[in-house]
């Protein structure tokens, strides 16, 4: 397969196959949603539970990919389809539309292109397009200059137009000959006028203020999801995100971690391997700011005292003399490091280097986000299974960095808010949540509580008094004797607001819900960056 295609080709390539499938409208609708989506970038959105409720009609509150196989069954049958196509009546078509194994993500790709050019002699002799330095010019943008023959997977589309290259190849070959010399002497202002910015135009760690710079022509798809030290077929999260196996790593060496539980995560798939010793990452991006994550977990035998690494990004350090286990408080813990504003190097690169401080740095997975200029991209969680999306769009990630607890069996019904499904589910008890965000902001917290359990057809006592409890985050009181029932009444929405948060030195927003009577309750979480 070619090239990426461009968007107004895809976008082409896609009505066309749409007009084919008309006959098939739920094959139709599946493809129209899952193109349209990465075409415009919003690759997050597409996974199992969006494609299950927004292009199968199910219930937003009760779908469990588990027990449904719709999204996968119907993924396969376009998948076939698209092949027997491509086969078929798309066979000559410039741009092709596939979707890969195991992934919901479609890929435009061109179909392999061959030039022929017919020149009298003695051009003809002394020239061949295909393979003259100039041949990316020739095949990319020289309409101008050369008339073609192309071929499309060996399909000649006209043979007429050979007899206007033999008519014109004298001029235009001469007109070839004199754009390489206009070239040459031009290469050297073209070199020092696209010449990247200084590097003291460095702003911060791994960031950069030039976003000029051309994108490299391997340019990784952004969100960049990478399983370190696997080498599998790509696997999916408990939002339905996709991870890919390692790539654009050199050095270290690759482990199985022991099978050990990991805390703190609801996808302990992320830290199945890790990649230790001395060790890089060089990942070309496009301009502009990326939000970085940094997954890791201590295995122990660790010693405390010993386990020090340091990470640089783009040659600023990241993380200096830094301690999984200490900074996890503890052995088996997840923890995840998170940055905004990063930005790929003077030659489009992001370089993420591993040294040696003490002790072999390691790590377990690498994401990169599409980033937001001066902040961190907003946390939303659910206390469910599976991930929801709001009346406005925004995705809420399923259930995610907290210890202890335990959550309710089904969905209730909340009323007094647009957004049901956001309160259908709690996590109830003693527990803590620990959110990672970039140690350079404040932000702000926004709570979400339903009364789920003490509802009329409860038996016992129902009313003011029921549940009273305390929230904390990293240490200052939030809320005290605190009673949804008495603010909000039963199975009905409520909402807390807290601006202006520190987060802890290890870039955490710890929040602890402590019990005074009956159990502590939450049903979502929300983290947003108050940068400007």
């Amino acid at each position: 397969m070619g090239q990426v295609a461009d968007s107004e080709s895809a976008y082409s390539e896609l009505e066309a196959v749409l007009t084919a499938l008309a006959r098939n409208p739920r094959l139709a609708k599946l493809l129209k949603f899952v193109s349209e989506r990465s075409l415009q970038g919003r690759t997050e959105e597409i996974n199992e539970y969006s494609i299950a409720t927004e292009v199968f009609d199910r219930s937003k509150a009760t779908f469990d990919g588990s027990t449904d196989s719709i999204v996968r069954v119907e993924t396969f049958r376009l998948r076939k389809r698209l092949k027997e196509y491509y086969e078929t009546e798309g066979k000559n078509h410039a741009v092709v539309i596939s979707l890969p194994v195991r992934s919901y993500v479609p890929e435009f790709h061109c179909r392999n292109v061959s030039l022929e050019v017919s020149l009298p002699s003695p051009i003809s002799q002394a020239t061949d397009l295909r393979t003259a330095p100039f041949d990316s010019l020739a095949a990319e943008g020289s309409k101008d200059l050369v008339e073609t023959t192309i071929h499309v997977n060996n399909h000649t589309r006209s043979d007429n137009r050979r007899k206007r290259i033999w008519v014109y190849g004298w001029v235009y070959g001469l007109a070839g000959i004199a754009l390489l010399i206009v070239l040459g002497f031009g290469a050297r202002e073209f070199v020092l006028r696209t010449r990247p910015a200084h590097p003291e135009n460095l702003t911060a760690a791994g960031t950069r203020n030039d976003t000029r710079l051309a994108a490299p022509a391997n340019a990784a798809h952004v969100p960049l999801r990478l399983l370190v030290g696997y080498q599998g077929s790509p696997k999916i999260d408990s939002s339905g995100a996709y991870w890919e196996a390692d790539r654009y790593f050199s050095g270290g060496a690759a482990f199985e971690r022991p099978h050990l539980p990991v805390s703190r995560t609801s996808d302990p798939m992320l830290f199945d391997q890790w990649r230790t010793g001395d060790f890089s990452y060089d990942i070309p991006l496009a301009p502009g700011p990326y939000e970085l994550h940094l997954f890791f977990v201590a295995t122990p035998p660790e010693d405390f005292k010993t386990q020090f690494f340091n990470v640089s990004a783009n040659g600023e350090l990241l993380l200096s003399n830094f301690n999984i286990n200490a900074d996890a408080l503890g052995t088996n813990i997840a923890d995840e490091k998170v940055f905004k504003e990063i930005h790929p190097d003077k030659d489009g690169y992001l370089h993420l280097k591993f040294f040696i401080g003490r002790s072999a740095p390691s790590l377990n997975a690498i994401e990169i986000l599409p980033g937001l200029p001066h902040r961190q991209q907003p946390v939303r969680l659910v206390m469910q299974p599976t991930a929801v999306r709001d009346h406005i769009g925004n995705l809420w990630h399923s259930d995610n960095y907290f210890s202890n607890g335990a959550t309710n069996d089904q969905p209730r019904t909340v009323s007094g808010t647009p957004d049901p499904n956001l309160y259908a589910w709690e996590r109830y008890g003693h527990f803590t949540y620990s959110i990672p965000v970039d140690t350079r902001g404040r932000y702000t917290l926004v709570l979400h509580f339903a009364e789920l359990y003490w509802a009329p057809e409860t038996p016992g006592s129902v009313g003011v008094g029921s549940r009273v409890f305390r929230v904390y985050c990293n240490g200052s009181t939030l809320l005290d004797d605190f009673d949804i029932f008495k603010e909000a009444g039963t199975q009905r929405a409520l909402t807390k607001t807290f601006h202006h948060l520190r987060p802890s030195q290890e870039g955490k927003l710890d929040i602890t819900f402590d019990p005074i009577v009956n159990y502590a309750t939450v049903s979502a979480i929300e983290v947003i960056d108050e940068s400007e």
